[in-house]
């Protein structure tokens, strides 16, 4: 049984390689380590001198995955109350939208966000901003509803049998109980934002993408290599701040 498992994993990779590669030019598969080698060392030595333009789009950036992080929390934070089973008023009619604009904002890349929303607003930073929160909804909505499921009944219930009403039982009995990890998810989709965002401006949503775009088009590799440093000194910034902040807070 288990060797017939086996064989029969065996032919499905055999046959979904072939259809991956039917259309494959395996010459310039080939030729690729030269072509890679050829790019790399027009990349070298970087042009530093692009660099001080580079600190506006940067800013962009950083303020598109801010402000879509922003953005997500807001709408996120009533959809997982509506998609938590403790807290929803309707397990029948509104949690299922709610768990389905969680499943739809997961679904669907910040990148095609980005390409819808350039198309309905036109290019810019609010194209990205957009993009980012909403694709952050599914993100932060679903680890919070889970964390909102996860709270203690029994410190709910003694709330409740004081005589409280439903909102002092939230305020009092839910809220404190998931801010840890309200913090916890929103600083760690901050982190997660920030790599999204450098990406958004090759469809003309703004940010340093735009400048990584441009430098592409005209072949303008030396550039090339300042941007794809830089976005990887901001990533490993933000990752650090993301740790010092998630260690602080939970």
């Amino acid at each position: 049984m288990l060797w017939g498992a086996w064989l029969a994993l065996i032919a499905l990779f055999v046959f979904c390689w072939q259809i991956m590669t039917e259309d494959t030019i395996w010459f310039f598969v080939t030729d690729a380590p030269r072509q890679a080698a050829d790019i790399g060392g027009r990349m070298l030595p970087p042009r530093w001198s692009y660099l001080p333009e580079l600190i506006q789009p940067l800013w962009d950036t950083l303020n598109i995955a801010t402000l879509g992080t922003l953005g997500g929390v807001i709408m996120a934070v009533p959809v997982a109350f509506l998609a938590a089973r403790n807290t929803t008023p309707s397990t029948t009619f509104l949690r299922p939208i709610a768990l389905f604009i969680i499943v739809a904002s997961r679904s669907i890349n910040s990148l095609i966000w980005a390409l819808l929303l350039v198309a309905i607003i036109g290019p810019g930073l609010l194209a990205g901003i957009v993009a980012i929160a909403l694709r952050s909804i599914g993100f932060i909505g679903k680890l919070l509803y889970e964390a909102i499921e996860e709270t203690d009944a029994r410190q709910i219930e003694a709330i409740a049998a004081t005589g409280a009403s439903r909102a002092q039982v939230l305020n009092y009995g839910i809220v404190p109980q998931i801010m840890p990890a309200f913090w916890g998810i929103t600083v760690f989709r901050w982190d997660i934002n920030i790599r999204e965002s450098t990406i958004l401006g090759l469809v003309g949503a703004g940010g340093i993408g735009l400048k990584l775009q441009a430098s592409l088009n005209t072949l303008a590799w030396s550039q090339v290599t300042v941007i794809l440093l830089l976005i990887l000194a901001t990533v490993v910034l933000s990752e650090w701040v993301s740790a010092r902040m998630r260690h602080a807070i939970i």
